[in-house]
């Protein structure tokens, strides 16, 4: 049953060690990083990033870096960079011990990032994603400001290949483009392992999201979408709408998708700091009336690598881990 624990076997087995691998290292119009010129400041080669709000130089080596997404702390984390400035008000359990670091300064919230905040942490480097890109013309007069170009609403095209390019990127701006690579192919290994996994199996699959009591759900044109492009699940609809949040669930729906692998995303759990979600909670009938439901395929994921990030190396390797949960007895 995998409707409360991760089930063992081989493949999740073999994921685990790509996930020591990816922590021990110490398309689209996706940003790429290139050198600006071949004038060096003293042992640093100014690098331009281009990305879809313009062009950004990088002249020094950065040394205070605000990272306004928890996506972006996640890359300098992998990295090994310092941050400087971070929100904290939906810090991931994976980045747990940058949340009482009085090193790295509190400067508001995801959504709504406190500018005055942001200044005052002195940053000569601030990365952020179109959750904060109606700031970026502030942000860009207060230090350098590279735009992640991650598309939250629709991932179907190239969301594994925006994360390794961004991954490279970065390691080209802090000159640390071995490390990146490193991490990059640590990266593709897991995802490898888990499209091995999906490629011919015939079981199909929903995405769907808790917000206090009420579901939606996910297609291949959504948020998840990378979760049948890149991962390989046969998605068990394709008449789902584009977006954001979801459609919210019907009878109807449910009958005739009838899911026979069910990803459930606790929302509620993360914004409310809320126990998350299990099968005995679940009171959903109509999820219940599924064969997900009857054959024990129902998975409750990381809502924070999910909700929260789902755009780094950390998060993607743990969607891995529970996208593997679903296929295994």
């Amino acid at each position: 049953m995998n409707r409360n624990h991760p089930a063992s076997g081989w493949p999740l087995a073999l994921l685990l060690g790509v996930t020591l691998a990816l922590h021990g290292c110490n398309e689209p119009t996706a940003a790429t990083a290139a050198p600006a010129n071949t004038t060096r400041h003293g042992d640093y080669t100014p690098v331009t990033v281009q990305h879809k709000l313009g062009a950004t130089l990088i002249s020094q080596l950065p040394q205070r870096t605000v990272a306004l997404d928890m996506n972006e702390v996640d890359f300098l984390d992998q990295l090994g960079v310092p941050v400087a400035g971070m929100p904290k008000d939906f810090v991931p359990d994976f980045l747990a011990r940058y949340k009482d670091a009085g090193q790295t300064a509190d400067v508001g919230s995801i959504v709504q990032p406190n500018l005055e905040r942001v200044h005052a942490a002195r940053p000569d480097l601030i990365l952020i994603t179109s959750l904060q890109a109606n700031h970026y013309d502030e942000l860009s007069e207060m230090a350098p400001t590279l735009h992640f170009d991650v598309n939250y609403r629709d991932s179907e095209t190239g969301h594994v290949a925006m994360v390794t390019q961004h991954l490279l990127s970065l390691g080209q701006v802090f000159g640390k483009q071995g490390l990146a690579q490193r991490k990059a192919d640590a990266l593709e290994a897991r995802l490898a392992q888990v499209r091995n996994v999906t490629r011919d199996r015939p079981e199909r699959a929903l995405v769907v999201l808790h917000n206090n009591g009420a579901f939606s759900a996910f297609g291949v044109q959504s948020r998840y979408g990378f979760i049948f492009n890149d991962l390989g699940v046969k998605p068990a609809t394709t008449t789902l709408d584009t977006g954001l949040h979801g459609q919210p669930i019907s009878s109807e729906f449910i009958q005739q998708a009838n899911p026979d692998i069910l990803y459930v995303v606790d929302r509620t759990a993360v914004m409310e700091h809320r126990p998350l979600m299990t099968a005995e909670t679940l009171g959903n009938p109509l999820l219940r009336q599924t064969n997900a439901w009857k054959h024990g395929r129902v998975v409750f994921v990381d809502p924070q690598a999910w909700y929260v990030t789902a755009a780094s190396p950390t998060s993607l390797a743990l969607i891995a881990a529970d996208v593997i949960r679903g296929y295994q007895d």
